[in-house]
């Protein structure tokens, strides 16, 4: 077939062998960092400021926008990616889409100035109902189930840009109607239809993703370092905070990945309260490099908010976190010893906010989760990713 042939979307076989990540697919999250990135920094400088409550709302609306782009092209390129030109263009244009998007984030969060960001949003949202057009047409099963998807992203982006001209006072609250609207276009699109997409493939994504998302705090623990060979003030204490924090991090990652799921994909009701509720994962972990930042500014006398904001911007993150990851991914499948110290830890973690030190306390309770993790019976995912790999090699 020649390369600039068009494939039709027919759709990709959900059980299909050694499914992986694509070289596409990594760009698309490589991209979508950098508006994860702004984000983050201007959550920090609203919580250095002693704005907190804005800060964080202004985050959570910026970060809706990010996932639900990310998380749309995710599950869509599961189930109905065929890698034409046309394909690789609509993602491209989405992920340019996403840099818009990014560039507006500053003026967004700042100073209610979405225009930047609504542009980008609907790059990104329109080039993803011509990929539901091309569904729509690729057979007829799929006609009236990729014409609502197309249709309802279309109509949702009119909404955004309608939401440009409204008051500035009530743009929060509208900005809330709107996207519970995006949240129904799936729910109503997808109705009456069976399992399509690919379960070992879509938790990869969303590991592979929370792995980026992660690294930007592992970018704000190296920052201290940073801070304390440009200054020289502060240097014990900054390389203390950035080697604890990245024990927190490395502690976020083992509990996020110490079972499997793909598992937890195999009804639609249980994939959908999976891939919803990740937006909280996703949305700690990058609030998590804000705290860590707050932590550099408190050290180095950049701010002027208490010790116990400053520890709350640490410690409520990973709390979130842990609790998240218990709830979604973890609840069903470990002991009942397990679950009880799992349900109990994030309060433990809030409270260590109010204790003198408490990011190195915050540390030595992660690192108490991970190993009675460690001890539950069983092999981690990936060992049990290989030795399957190796007795199918062997059986061969």
């Amino acid at each position: 077939m020649h390369r600039w042939s068009l494939v039709p979307t027919l759709g990709r076989d959900p059980h299909q062998p050694g499914r992986s990540a694509t070289p596409l697919e990594l760009f698309f999250d490589l991209v979508f960092v950098v508006a994860v990135s702004l984000a983050a920094q201007n959550l920090h400088h609203f919580i250095s400021e002693d704005h907190v409550g804005t800060g964080i709302s202004r985050f959570a609306m910026m970060f809706f926008a990010i996932w639900w782009a990310w998380m749309n092209f995710t599950w869509y390129a599961t189930e109905f990616a065929q890698e034409d030109w046309l394909y690789r263009l609509l993602s491209l244009i989405q992920m340019a889409g996403a840099l818009v998007f990014a560039a507006g984030v500053p003026n967004a969060m700042n100073d209610l100035d979405f225009r930047v960001a609504v542009l980008g949003y609907v790059i990104m949202r329109l080039a993803m109902s011509v990929n539901w057009f091309r569904v729509a047409r690729g057979t007829s099963e799929n006609a009236a189930f990729g014409k609502r998807y197309a249709i309802g992203i279309i109509a949702v982006q009119g909404l955004w840009i309608l939401f440009l001209t409204l008051p500035e006072s009530i743009r929060p609250v509208i900005f809330l109607i709107f996207a519970l609207f995006e949240l129904l276009v799936p729910a109503i699109a997808e109705r009456g239809r069976s399992v399509m997409w690919h379960p070992h493939h879509v938790a990869e994504r969303y590991g592979l993703f929370t792995i980026i998302v992660l690294g930007e705090s592992i970018l704000a623990s190296a920052l201290a370092i940073v801070h304390a060979i440009e200054s020289g003030h502060h240097y014990a204490d900054l390389i203390l905070l950035s080697i604890t924090a990245f024990i927190i991090v490395a502690c976020m990652w083992w509990i996020y990945f110490a079972f499997p799921q793909a598992g937890q994909l195999d009804t639609q009701r249980k994939a959908f309260l999976w891939g919803y509720g990740h937006y909280f994962i996703f949305g700690t972990a990058a609030a998590f490099s804000a705290g860590i930042e707050v932590a550099i500014d408190r050290i180095t006398d950049s701010t002027h908010v208490s010790a116990t904001l400053a520890a709350l911007a640490v410690c409520g993150p990973v709390a979130l976190f842990v609790f998240i990851c218990w709830a979604l991914l973890i609840r069903g499948q470990c002991s009942a010893t397990l679950n009880v110290a799992m349900s109990l830890a994030p309060l433990a973690i809030i409270l260590l906010a109010f204790v003198p030190g408490s990011i190195y306390w915050v540390a030595l309770v992660m690192i108490g989760i991970a190993v009675a993790i460690n001890l539950e019976p069983g092999e981690a995912p990936e060992v049990a990713i290989v030795r399957a790999g190796v007795e199918r090699a062997s059986s061969g």
